[in-house]
C-alpha cells in the first residue's frame, strides 16, 4: 500500500524492477480519494500525515522527497471517533483530514436519492455495455426505495448492474427486480 500511494524506486523490494510513481504523484494538481481510510495501518497513517502536513512524498527506497499538490478526499463507513478511542486510528490524522467533514447518512435513510442513483447507474452501465439504458418503471423505483441497502450505494450499483445485464427489455419492472434479487433470469418484455 505504501508503494502504491507513494511510489517506489527500482530495487526497493522484491519485484520492483523499475521505479514507479505512486498515486499521490499521479494525482498531481488533482484530487485523490482514500477510500476506507479507517483500514489503513497505523504506520502508514503516520506517513500519510507527514505527506499532508509537508506536501512532500518519499518513494519507497528513496532518500529524496518530491513536492506534491493534491486535494484529498477520505471516506470510511467506520466510526472514526471509536477508532481513535481504541487506538486504531491516529487522532492527529483525523483532525488533519476533518477540516471539511461531510457526514453522509446511509442510503436507507436517503430514499429520495435511490431513484436518481439507480437511473445514473442504469445509464452508465448500459453505455459501458454499448446498449440502451432500460427505463425504470415506477413500481421498480418504489421497490428499489423500499430495500434496506445495507451495502449502501455500492449495493445499489451492483443490483442495477445485474438488472442491466439481465435484460434486453427497454424497461425494468418490480417483478424484474425481484427476479434479479432472487437470482433468476429475467424474461424479455414485449
Amino acid at each position: 500500500l505504501e508503494a502504491t500511494l507513494f511510489g517506489h524506486e527500482k530495487g526497493a523490494f522484491t519485484g520492483a524492477i523499475a521505479s514507479a510513481p505512486g498515486k499521490f504523484e499521479l494525482a498531481e494538481g488533482g484530487t485523490i480519494l482514500l477510500d476506507e481510510i479507517s483500514e489503513m495501518p497505523l504506520g502508514l497513517q503516520a506517513k500519510l500525515l507527514r505527506v499532508l502536513e509537508r506536501r512532500l512524498v518519499r518513494r519507497v527506497g528513496s532518500a529524496d522527497e518530491e513536492p506534491v499538490d493534491v486535494q484529498i478526499i477520505a471516506a470510511t463507513n467506520a466510526d472514526l471517533y471509536k477508532s481513535m478511542e481504541t487506538g486504531i486510528f491516529r487522532d492527529d490524522l483525523f483532525y488533519r483530514l476533518s477540516d471539511n467533514h461531510i457526514p453522509l447518512s446511509p442510503l436507507r435513510e436517503r430514499t429520495p436519492d435511490v431513484e436518481a442513483l439507480a437511473r445514473h447507474f442504469c445509464a452508465k452501465l448500459a453505455d459501458e455495455m454499448g446498449q440502451e439504458a432500460p427505463v425504470l418503471a415506477p413500481d421498480a423505483v418504489d421497490a428499489l426505495r423500499s430495500l434496506p441497502w445495507k451495502g449502501n450505494v455500492r449495493e445499489l450499483r451492483i443490483v442495477v448492474q445485474r438488472l442491466v445485464r439481465a435484460t434486453s427489455s427497454p424497461f425494468v419492472t418490480a417483478d424484474d427486480l425481484k427476479c434479479v434479487l432472487q437470482g433468476f433470469c429475467l424474461p424479455d418484455h414485449d
